[in-house]
């Protein structure tokens, strides 16, 4: 087991990484002081709720824990207001009270809805992320947890740190191929914005890390928190450097909302939206046109998509963007990169700019 350490403003923990640590989990809550008269709140989907709820509810309950498990619908659209009140109402009737902890198992839109759950509920309450999937590497770590509105991803949120992160790598094993190479997109985020030798070592390592192999898919989730990790300490609540975590979100996001999050994975929407950051990074501010080769070169040894393949308007897609929450007094805001590695946040992005990467990504098969 690594770990690694996540310094805020708020809040110091812990982020374990490593192969066959679900079973650790009573032994951590231990040591975090969480005691056994302590209620805890296991909230998890259906998909994964089959696969990994019934040991670990009978490992905790062993040691002394009194859990109740919630189980809400897998997929994007449970991060609603609709779910968020089955859980205030599965938690009063369970007796959480603000002593209570409750656990997040399972990829993003579990931790973000469980996580703002516990911000909200009796005016806060702890929790701690158990990641079930690649993407979740990065959503787990900083806090962020919140909620989508049909007109847009993330509208209702906060800030509120976990207690501690334990990702368990072995429970990739059981991912969806689609939601494993989705994951990478985060992965590849991570490298591109910070640290152009993991760039390089993304590249070498492609083909085991698409074969599941487990050491190399550790490694890759501890440089990529630790990419993550580097950037929250700096800047906890997105008041400047943490935005450059939204490389490619602009117009991922987008893409997402535009589809009512039903055609794109996020990680296959970030990978377009990253394609299109470095277009637009080459537009504006004259990074070499190396750079869009290179993104998506990687990104396609991943499999993942790099070009829009539906005929949604420029219009639609631009009135989404200009609600992003970047977006200052209406102005387009964008996070561009100079070179692999160096990324910026760029405020006032000329429309007639943004169009034209949108023809570029529309252009399928170049």
């Amino acid at each position: 087991m690594r770990e690694l350490q996540v310094q805020t403003k708020t809040r110091t923990y812990s982020v374990y990484v490593g192969v066959e640590l679900l079973s650790k989990l009573p032994s951590l809550l231990s040591q975090h002081s969480i005691e056994t008269t302590q209620k805890l709140f296991l909230v998890t989907d259906s998909h994964i709720s089959a696969l990994y709820a019934k040991p670990l509810l009978e490992s905790l309950r062993s040691t002394g824990y009194d859990v109740t498990l919630s189980v809400i619908p897998a997929g994007e659209s449970s991060k609603s207001l609709e779910t968020l009140d089955q859980l205030y109402e599965e938690g009063i009737k369970a007796g959480l009270d603000r002593s209570s902890v409750v656990i997040a198992l399972g990829g993003g839109v579990v931790g973000d809805l469980a996580g703002f759950f516990a911000a909200s509920f009796m005016r806060g309450i702890p929790f701690i992320q158990l990641p079930t999937t690649l993407l979740a590497h990065d959503s787990s770590i900083g806090g962020k947890v919140g909620i989508n509105h049909r007109l847009g991803k993330n509208y209702m949120g906060a800030f509120h740190q976990p207690l501690f992160v334990l990702f368990d790598v072995s429970l990739l094993s059981s991912l969806p191929v689609r939601e494993l190479t989705s994951g990478f997109a985060e992965v590849v985020k991570h490298a591109l914005i910070w640290d152009k030798s993991f760039v390089s070592w993304l590249v070498e390592n492609n083909q085991a890390l698409k074969a599941r192999n487990l050491s190399i898919l550790e490694e890759a989730i501890y440089r990529g928190c630790k990419v993550k990790i580097s950037v929250v300490s700096e800047d906890e609540t997105e008041k400047g450097k943490r935005a450059i975590l939204n490389y490619g979100h602009t117009i991922g996001h987008a893409l997402e909302s535009i589809s009512n999050y039903s055609h794109y994975t996020h990680g296959e929407a970030i990978s377009i939206g990253m394609v299109g950051a470095a277009m637009l990074s080459v537009e504006m501010l004259d990074a070499p046109a190396q750079l869009i080769q290179d993104t998506e070169s990687l990104l396609q040894s991943f499999s993942l998509p790099t070009r829009i393949e539906e005929p949604w308007s420029d219009e639609a897609l631009l009135q989404i963007m200009k609600r992003d929450k970047k977006a200052k007094q209406g102005n387009y805001t964008f996070v561009l990169s100079r070179r692999l590695g160096n990324v910026e946040i760029v405020n006032e992005i000329p429309e007639t700019k943004i169009k034209k990467v949108l023809k570029k990504l529309k252009e399928v098969g170049t």
